[in-house]
C-alpha cells in the first residue's frame, strides 16, 4: 500500500483489540484504539481517520446505532465485526451504511484483503486531486467535510458553507461569480436577487480569516465575484 491509513479498532475485548491493532499495524496502517463509541468520537474529533473498524456486540451503544451515526456525518470507511451468523444482521448493517461485514471468528489474511479493497475504494472514489487541503493554517478534508484550524480545533460548518468552500479550494486563483457558486449549493433552488453567497461568504470569513473585514482567503472582486486566493497544497 503506497500510503498509511489511520483505522480506529473499536472493539470492548481487549485481547481482540490488541490483536487486530497488530495486524493492521504489521500490514503498514496506523492504528488508534477504542474501546466503545464514546472513546471512538473522542478520536474522530482530534484527528482524521480513513476506517472504523466497529464491533457491533458493544456495552451501551451497539455497533449498529453507532454505524447509523456515523454513516450520517461522515464518509468514514466502516467494516463491521461480529460473531453472529445472521444474514439479516449483515443485510441491516449494509444497508444503514457499513462499506463491509467480517464475521468472527476471521482469518487475518481475509481481513487485511478487505481493509485493502475497501481503502483502494475509497482513495479512488475520493477527490484525488483535492483530497486534503492545507492553506493558511487550515486542514479542509474534503472526505470527511471536516475543517480543522492550526490550533487543532475543529471548525463547525453547515452543509452550505462546505459546500461553499468546496467550490472554493477546488478553483483556486479563479473569479466565480455569484451564480455558479449558488449552483453548488445543491439544496437551493435560486433567483438573480439571491443574496445566499454574500451571505455564506460573510460567515465563511469569520471563521476562516484572522480579520474578516480584510480578507486574504476569499477575497471580493468587485462587479465579477469572489476569489480564493490563499496558497492551497496538497496535504
Amino acid at each position: 500500500m503506497s500510503e498509511a491509513h489511520h483505522i480506529v479498532v473499536v472493539e470492548d475485548d481487549e485481547v481482540t483489540r490488541a490483536r487486530l491493532s497488530g495486524y493492521l499495524e504489521a500490514a503498514g496502517h496506523r492504528v488508534s484504539e477504542a474501546v466503545d463509541g464514546s472513546s471512538m468520537r473522542d478520536i474522530l474529533e482530534r484527528d482524521l481517520v480513513d476506517l472504523v473498524l466497529l464491533d457491533i456486540n458493544l456495552p451501551g451503544e451497539d455497533g449498529l446505532d453507532i454505524t447509523r451515526q456515523l454513516r450520517s456525518r461522515t464518509n468514514v470507511g466502516i467494516i463491521l465485526l461480529t460473531g453472529r451468523t445472521s444474514d439479516v444482521d449483515r443485510v441491516v448493517g449494509l444497508e444503514i451504511g457499513a462499506d463491509d461485514y467480517v464475521t468472527k471468528p476471521f482469518n487475518p489474511r481475509e481481513l487485511l484483503a478487505r481493509v485493502k479493497a475497501l481503502m483502494r475504494r475509497i482513495d479512488l472514489g475520493s477527490n484525488q486531486d483535492l483530497p486534503v487541503k492545507r492553506f493558511a493554517g487550515h486542514l479542509f478534508d474534503l472526505r470527511t467535510r471536516r475543517l480543522r484550524a492550526k490550533s487543532g480545533e475543529t471548525i463547525p460548518l453547515t452543509r452550505a458553507e462546505f459546500e461553499l468552500l468546496s467550490a472554493f479550494v477546488a478553483r483556486p486563483g479563479t473569479v466565480l461569480d455569484r451564480d455558479r457558486l449558488l449552483s453548488q449549493i445543491t439544496h437551493r433552488s435560486w433567483a438573480p436577487s439571491d443574496r445566499t453567497i454574500d451571505v455564506l461568504v460573510r460567515r465563511l470569513r469569520q471563521k476562516l480569516e484572522i480579520d474578516p473585514k480584510s480578507p486574504e482567503i476569499i477575497v471580493t472582486v468587485h462587479g465579477e465575484g469572489y476569489i480564493f486566493a490563499a496558497e492551497l497544497e496538497l496535504y
